[in-house]
């Protein structure tokens, strides 16, 4: 087993002799055999432990256990200690992923941070692989998630993933190395516990093979991976565009496909789910401004005319940036734009162009403010007629750098204000206003 750690670890290039590395440590078999393979093969390690406080009395012995192995192996230990219950309630999560999120945070500082060590290492295995795998089959995934559990994650490695727990066992049993059990494992309430402890073991009844078949079936989707891969990033290249921090994607096209794969290779960067896929679609049948919010990160979806529109609701540098009812601040390029209503009691007109003063009942979220384009047109104020954007901006004797950084509010396809400069007729205060949508324009210093 020895010599199968060295040449995985050197066939697959996870990390060399002179790497200072961070084994994640519970005290459970997995991670005591990783300690003792580190050892035998010359690894420079030291030891992180998580008590998560979970199991009283256990949670402490596990503690201590791991203790004695930083002395046994004359090692640092860092152990870290969470109240996982009172992060699980205050973060509306189960302990469960309580637990990942606080150890995966604490690993990171230690890593990127600290610079405690080069690689962390974690002491999954073939087994874990498994069930992984089928958990994803049946939680519902894309081909991603039936490759299981990956060699390498930035800086996380995973030297145990070609064996299998019988392996660990029989190398414990060989080296007496001792161990703790953790209690919880045999609660089949946890899902993995309940794929590990009954199904898997129901379905070998069935096929005895089964595990060396879900093996065999990872290899297989890791090589179809990256055939898929390959297919649908030249797909991508040619549909999407990059325009600064954005992506501009021709609705037109992409739908054309009729793939839904292509559509969720291309916003699942961004963090949205395969389960939003259908609400892309839907997207395109919508009104001009309408968007979709990623569930994981700041990204949305804008739809704006023909395009669709990737980009994040902090980028100050977007070219699209999308106005909802709710917000009292936009920032762009040019500076920020204070929102507000105000009654029509309490509201004074200025003449500021700074200013832009509305009829609150004619105006509809959520509101586009991005940079003029050719063809663009709009009723200034006090005009019956429309104007083209781009004659305005030659009578107001604009310079042309002016004019490339020149914005404007669209609504439902209307421009109701060329920013700084002039609104809309149409959405001007009336005598039958009773509330106004007030805008200010605030330079950038």
């Amino acid at each position: 087993m020895l010599q199968s750690f060295q040449h995985t670890i050197d066939i697959k290039n996870l990390f060399h002799q002179k790497d200072k590395l961070l084994v994640a440590v519970s005290g459970g078999i997995d991670s005591v055999v990783l300690c003792e393979l580190c050892q035998q093969a010359g690894y420079s390690f030291l030891i992180a432990h998580c008590n998560f406080q979970l199991r009283g009395e256990e949670s402490e012995r596990d503690e201590k256990f791991v203790r004695s192995l930083g002395d046994k192996y004359n090692v640092e230990l860092l152990v870290q200690r969470f109240d996982t219950a009172l992060y699980a309630s205050s973060n509306k999560v189960s302990v469960q992923v309580a637990a990942r999120e606080l150890r995966y945070q604490w690993f990171e500082q230690l890593i990127k941070k600290d610079n405690k060590a080069n690689y962390l290492l974690t002491a999954h295995h073939a087994d874990d692989n498994l069930e992984t795998e089928m958990m994803n089959f049946f939680r519902g995934t894309g081909l991603h998630g039936l490759t299981g559990i990956p060699e390498a994650t930035d800086y996380i490695r995973r030297p145990l993933l070609v064996f299998s727990k019988e392996e660990i066992r029989a190398f414990a049993s060989q080296h007496q190395l001792n161990y703790v059990e953790d209690s919880s494992n045999q609660s089949s309430k946890y899902t993995r516990n309940l794929f590990r402890n009954e199904i898997i073991p129901m379905i070998e009844k069935a096929y005895p093979e089964v595990k060396t078949n879900l093996q065999d079936n990872i290899e297989r989707f890791k090589e179809i991976e990256k055939l898929y891969k390959l297919a649908t990033g030249k797909l991508i290249d040619r549909i999407c565009r990059t325009k600064g921090n954005e992506i501009h994607i021709p609705i037109k096209q992409l739908l054309a496909f009729n793939n839904k794969a292509i559509i969720y290779e291309i916003i699942s960067k961004s963090g949205f789910s395969e389960k939003q896929v259908d609400e892309v679609i839907k997207l395109a049948d919508s009104e001009s401004g309408r968007y979709i919010q990623s569930p994981t990160s700041s990204y949305r979806i804008i739809k704006h005319r023909h395009w669709f529109i990737i980009s994040s609701v902090q980028d100050a540098e977007a070219g699209v940036i999308v106005i909802d009812d709710k917000d009292i601040v936009a920032h762009f390029s040019n500076g920020n734009l204070e929102i507000r209503t105000i009654p029509i009691g309490k509201f004074n007109l200025k003449a500021d162009a700074s200013f832009a003063c509305l009829d609150k009942s004619g105006i509809q979220f959520p509101l586009l403010l991005r940079k003029w384009k050719q063809g663009d047109y709009f009723y200034p104020l006090g005009m019956k007629k429309k104007k083209k954007l781009s004659r305005f901006l030659i009578d107001q004797k604009l310079s042309k750098t002016a004019k490339e950084k020149q914005w404007v509010i669209e609504m439902n396809k209307k421009i109701i204000w060329v920013v700084g400069m002039r609104i809309d007729e149409r959405f001007k205060v009336k005598d039958r206003t009773r509330e106004v949508l007030e805008i200010f324009l605030r330079p950038s210093q």
